[in-house]
């Protein structure tokens, strides 16, 4: 069954985040960046908390962007339309490629708790072409564990994790990224964590006003950049999510105007993930009967073809 309660199809009005808070690039100060922080992601709370129909999308959506810095990082040269070829278009169960095994990395991110094991960062490191041992992993955790205990503000133990991920082993800076994130939503309590910092690592939060040179974990000003950086992530994510929320109302809107048997279940995995391929099969629906499902759903305006091409297509909110 489809989760159509519209209560949670449509979009509430999307959080603000205070004009003042906007004006982060100028933060005097760490106390200043980290107030300014703060109330960016006090906005962002309500929708990290919230389960509305369209969650799933727009954390998947978040994912990519994370993923696409992360090529950048990774010394690849894959954009967010390779990386959707790469995982949808695969059959099922092949190997995506390295490109698209970063990115399965962020979409695991997104949909799982934030929680930390040895079992799971070692499964981490092995998709992002990294590798370490248990007793370093161990007590990377412990670590994990003494942050969320110290009750040190999010935006810093965040910073606090990247660097010492970094320090330890310099190669790792994005399994770092991947961690400071995990941490942010452990320390914020979020039931799912949000994929924000990677997306703003190469963006003006971490560029050094004199140098004009990237700000890597652990260097002087990170904390600062991090929550210069928060700001800006919580403003796109939120922006994402009245976005998808509407696309989301109207894609609703339209399930009783289709007659396809399988139609349930494609709105489903529409609200569930970033995109769905056009050359979906299902156990009631046939690939024809998906090529036919996806052209209707076009002429009502409730998906997106992403790939802008006429074959091997890609749909979404």
């Amino acid at each position: 069954m489809i989760r159509l309660d519209p209560a949670t199809a449509k979009p509430t009005l999307p959080p603000t985040i205070p004009v003042w808070a906007l004006a982060a690039a100028g933060a005097s100060s760490d106390a200043d960046a980290a107030f300014r922080a703060g109330a960016a992601l006090g906005a962002l709370d309500a929708l990290a908390r919230g389960q509305p129909a369209w969650a799933g999308a727009w954390r998947q959506r978040l994912a990519l962007d994370c993923a696409a810095a992360s090529m950048r990082l990774a010394g690849r040269a894959e954009d967010a339309a390779a990386l959707r070829d790469a995982w949808y278009l695969r059959p099922t169960g092949a190997d995506p490629g390295p490109a698209g095994t970063i990115f399965g990395a962020w979409r695991q991110f997104s949909a799982q708790p934030p929680v930390a094991t040895p079992d799971r960062l070692g499964k981490i490191l092995e998709q992002l072409g990294l590798h370490s041992d248990v007793e370093a992993l161990a007590a990377l955790c412990e670590h994990i564990d003494e942050l969320a205990r110290s009750g040190r503000p999010a935006p810093f133990a965040a910073a606090a994790i990247a660097a010492r991920v970094v320090t330890m082993r310099p190669d790792a800076e994005l399994f770092a990224w991947w961690l400071a994130d995990l941490v942010l939503a452990q320390s914020l309590r979020w039931p799912l964590p949000l994929p924000l910092l990677m997306a703003q690592a190469f963006g003006p939060a971490f560029r050094g006003e004199a140098s004009g040179k990237r700000i890597r974990p652990g260097e002087k000003s990170f904390e600062r950049a991090v929550c210069v950086a928060l700001v800006q992530g919580a403003v796109e994510a939120c922006r994402l999510a009245a976005e998808i929320g509407r696309r989301a109302e109207r894609l609703i809107t339209v399930k009783p105007k289709l007659r396809a048997k399988g139609a349930g279940d494609v709105i489903e995995r529409l609200l569930d993930d970033d995109a769905v391929s056009g050359s979906l099969t299902t156990k009631t629906l046939s690939r024809f009967a998906a090529r036919r499902l996806f052209e209707r759903l076009q002429q009502l305006e409730a998906v997106r073809e992403l790939s802008g091409r006429t074959t091997f297509r890609i749909f979404g909110l």
